[in-house]
């Protein structure tokens, strides 16, 4: 099918489609971008294939024990481009296609996806994650030209990586909440359209554990249309907001401190599952106020007090606390006047908060899902520990400046 102009198969015909595709658009070189897990499960495959149509294929194997977008598989990938244009191929989950989509689109040339494992929403995206100097941060880059998924390849990706495409997808739920308030209360542009978009694919994937457990070829169709469709969703809003909110944050502090000691980073979707356990439980926190509690709150809260708020980043963040202050410095520069006014909107917005809230399941509703695929649920399940959550759950809306509900909970004063 095509997707707002981006093609996207998941079928036992995807690559046959693949080949059909380049031959349409008259490619004749490629980048092929993999590590030695990928080019095992489909990169020889593919360079297979286009060897058998006399066309140009140059392979990038990232070497290394834990391939991450950082600043030396970036390079392993530029220092083997060279000036002439060709059609760069992910072959690879998440992390190969955000190496490749930044690669791609800095030496301006096309690229193409193709998936082997259903573990993250960003095959479609614009925008790559990627970590500079161990901070985790959003360069632009460009969306695929074409998905080509070959559904018995993801059928055969390990359970933890299906079952961390599931935890992404769940992230939804508080993400669509968090986008919501803020555009009650900040007035940043919401679009109904996209949001219930998002929401439909959520749906069709929370109601579809059994199949994605089992990863039959209905289920692990069901999960990657999800993923992509989210990534579609953010490409469609110009921002990752319909896909990531509070949850996120918390994956990307416990990213982020895990690569900064050295430590293996863990799959993206299984921190935002467990992220997205400790959000829904903040969400349950608003269910449970009233409009005189909600008062009560607001009447004792104050102003951050911006010197202290910095010694708490500089504590939280080390070495990457310039970037951080720099995310936050719409909240740290905050008037008494624009303080009294936000806390004003909430007042008047409660109602229409309260309803938002409501589309949230419960932590616990969140936790059975997870548990239906397989999905880890505990903070122990990724290497950390209670400490460590704490952290997260005290810092890690630093690392974005968007509104969420962590924010209106500081403002409250709830946590």
């Amino acid at each position: 099918m095509h997707t707002e102009e981006m093609t996207y198969t998941c079928s036992d015909k995807a690559l046959d489609d693949f080949i059909l595709f380049c031959r349409s658009k008259r490619y004749k070189k490629f980048m092929l971008v993999c590590d030695a897990n990928t080019h095992a499960v489909l990169g020889e495959r593919i360079e297979n294939i286009l060897d058998d149509h006399d066309w140009q294929v140059h392979t990038v194997i990232l070497q290394g024990e834990e391939v991450i977008a950082d600043e030396e598989y970036l390079i392993q990938v530029l220092m083997q481009a060279d000036t002439e244009p060709c059609t760069y191929l992910a072959v690879g989950s998440g992390t190969i296609t955000d190496i490749t989509r930044f690669c791609s689109h800095r030496t301006r040339n096309p690229f193409i996806s193709l998936p082997t494992a259903p573990s993250v929403d960003g095959f479609a995206s614009l925008i790559a994650p990627v970590v500079i100097r161990r901070f985790k941060d959003t360069a632009y880059a460009h969306a695929p030209l074409a998905i080509f998924a070959d559904i018995q390849t993801l059928c055969k990706a390990p359970q933890d990586m299906i079952a961390a495409g599931f935890g992404d997808m769940l992230g939804k739920y508080t993400a669509l909440a968090d986008w919501r308030i803020a555009n009650l209360l900040q007035d940043e542009p919401y679009k109904p359209l996209i949001a219930e978009r998002t929401r439909r694919a959520l749906e069709r994937c929370a109601n579809n554990t059994s199949e994605i457990h089992k990863a039959t070829p209905t289920g692990i169709t069901i999960i990657l249309d999800g993923l992509v469709e989210s990534g579609i969703c953010m490409m469609l809003n110009g921002n990752s907001r319909p896909a990531s909110g509070a949850e996120h944050h918390l994956s990307h502090y416990w990213e982020m401190r895990l690569l900064q000691e050295h430590r293996p980073a863990v799959l993206h979707g299984a921190k935002v599952g467990i992220g997205t356990i400790h959000i829904a439980r903040q969400y349950e926190q608003i269910r449970r106020l009233n409009h005189e509690q909600v008062e009560h709150y607001l009447e004792a809260s104050t102003l951050p007090e911006r010197e202290l708020e910095l010694r708490k980043i500089r504590a939280a963040f080390g070495p990457v606390s310039t970037e951080i202050e720099r995310e936050q410095h719409r909240f740290l520069s905050m008037t008494e006047e624009e303080f009294a006014m936000l806390k004003a909107r909430i007042a008047t917005q409660w109602d229409s908060i309260l309803e938002v809230a409501a589309n949230v399941p419960s932590s616990v509703e969140v936790r059975e899902l997870l548990e239906q695929v397989g999905a880890p649920t505990d903070i122990t399940m990724l290497g950390l520990d209670s400490k460590e959550e704490a952290e997260a759950l005290q810092y890690g809306h630093y690392l974005r400046s968007q509104f969420t509900v962590t924010k209106l909970g500081r403002v409250l004063g709830l946590w």
